[in-house]
């Protein structure tokens, strides 16, 4: 089962990678709207370039909600880190350029300490569904570091407001997977019942609110800072919530703590680095 789970998440990050390439390219041609402002989305609808992002995202999301089907939240989220080191280099082939030294050491700084940390937690199955109590929660926990992010965003500009931008879209990204993680076990179980669950109406305005917040963290910067955000706070969120809501198990204890803190001291230093942009990068 964690075969298919590691191999449909994989694809499922390819996806990603490439609609996160499309939907910058077009984001970035389009004028500034405030943050979570739907207009944005709307304008970026008529767009063929994002559209064909959107066509991948779907593809993706499709891939991702089968590999929850297979594997645990903790599993299959970090994984989807893949896409990140990906998405850089189609950035580049696209403007006919190489990659940037300094996105690279970002994003491979963060990809490194995600697939260590990954790897060293070795996380286990939990539960299908937290309980009510767990997922409230988990709603305001989410809410008030979304809140926190939004108000760190307002007070930023360039490079780091669209870093403060991805972190929170990943944050949400995190809640929707968890979300979408619940639905599809009540799927394979009471399919009609689906129809009448919360959770479902939750994933749909948390998935559409990441979206418009995405293309807003797209239009605030070059590609390494946003993603790099959005990638690392995915599955770092979604094993938070995979340990307390979903009872996940993570490995911990004597090395395996000291290097999962190295792991985390790694990441941290690609989203800084992702973060500091230069001036003359951030403008192309």
């Amino acid at each position: 089962m964690s075969t298919v789970a590691v191999a449909l998440a994989l694809a499922s990050a390819t996806c990603y990678a490439i609609a996160s390439t499309l939907q910058h390219r077009a984001a970035r041609r389009e004028k500034p709207h405030a943050t979570l402002d739907p207009r944005l989305l709307l304008q970026l609808l008529r767009r063929p370039l994002w559209l064909a992002g959107g066509a991948a995202d779907i593809a993706g999301a499709g891939l991702h909600a089968a590999a929850l089907a297979f594997g645990p939240l903790a599993l299959v989220q970090p994984i989807l880190v893949s896409g990140l080191v990906l998405a850089i280099p189609m950035e580049a082939a696209l403007d006919r350029r190489r990659p940037d030294r300094r996105d690279l050491l970002a994003v491979g700084l963060s990809a490194a300490g995600l697939a260590t940390f990954v790897v060293v937690a070795h996380p286990q199955p939990g539960q299908p569904a937290p309980s009510g109590g767990a997922w409230i929660e988990v709603t305001v926990g989410v809410g008030a570091c979304v809140a926190a992010l939004l108000a760190l965003a307002r007070r930023s500009t360039g490079p780091s407001r669209a870093t403060f931008l991805g972190i929170a879209t990943g944050v949400l990204y995190a809640f929707a997977a968890a979300l979408a993680k619940a639905c599809v076990a009540r799927l394979s179980i009471d399919p009609f019942g689906l129809l009448t669950d919360w959770r479902l109406y939750a994933l749909i305005v948390v998935g559409v609110s990441a979206l418009v917040l995405n293309q807003n963290a797209f239009q605030a910067g070059t590609l390494a800072g946003p993603l790099t955000g959005i990638t690392l706070a995915d599955p770092l969120v979604s094993l938070a919530i995979a340990v307390t809501a979903f009872n996940e198990e993570l490995s911990a204890g004597g090395v395996r703590s000291l290097i999962e803190v190295l792991a985390a001291v790694a990441m941290a230093r690609g989203i800084w680095l992702a973060s500091r942009v230069r001036a003359a990068e951030a403008a192309r």
